[in-house]
């Protein structure tokens, strides 16, 4: 059982990836504003509702997963309302059952961001799409978190195509 483990900031097209690669290999993408959307049909996103609720789903999702044997690739953007610990629990989750979680961290300047991120694909999953409260939640600390696991590679998104990029992370899967 392996989970592809993608992510990095807002607008560096995690999900675009994370689309290509699953047709690409045929895992199922868990993309992190399914449950997002869904928790926040309930609670305000950062209350505590949010943040347990959300949590429990990420758990079970990992947990039931890694027993069944089922692989697939998980969006995620590191931020400060998720649990600092959580990450290392979810990895340690699907270690428990023999399976493995590769990292791969997507990387994009500012600038690039600020011009992706109010984009209709971005509405449709009600991400954040204003730039400046991009740039404040950024300045506020928003976006700071511990580092994640090391990564099995590091890309930068502004400089490839999300096809270039999932063939990229394939080839690095095939490689391990």
């Amino acid at each position: 059982m392996q989970v592809v483990f993608i992510h990095g900031p807002a607008a560096a097209g995690k999900y675009t990836v994370g689309k290509e690669l699953a047709e690409l290999t045929g895992l199922p993408l868990f993309h992190n504003h399914l449950t997002v959307d869904t928790v926040g049909a309930l609670f305000d996103f950062g209350t505590p509702g949010f943040v347990e609720l959300r949590e429990e789903i990420w758990i079970s999702a990992f947990r039931i997963a890694a027993e069944q044997g089922k692989s697939f690739i998980f969006t995620f953007n590191p931020e400060r309302t998720v649990e600092p610990t959580l990450i290392v629990r979810l990895d340690a989750l699907v270690r428990k059952t023999g399976g493995k979680v590769h990292f791969v961290e997507l990387t994009c300047p500012d600038a690039e961001i600020l011009k992706r991120i109010d984009s209709a694909q971005r509405r449709q999953f009600q991400k954040l799409t204003d730039g400046e409260l991009y740039q404040k939640f950024k300045a506020d600390g928003g976006f700071e978190y511990p580092a994640l696991l090391e990564p099995i590679i590091t890309l930068d998104t502004s400089q490839m195509s999300p096809q270039e990029a999932a063939a990229a992370i394939q080839k690095a899967l095939e490689a391990l």
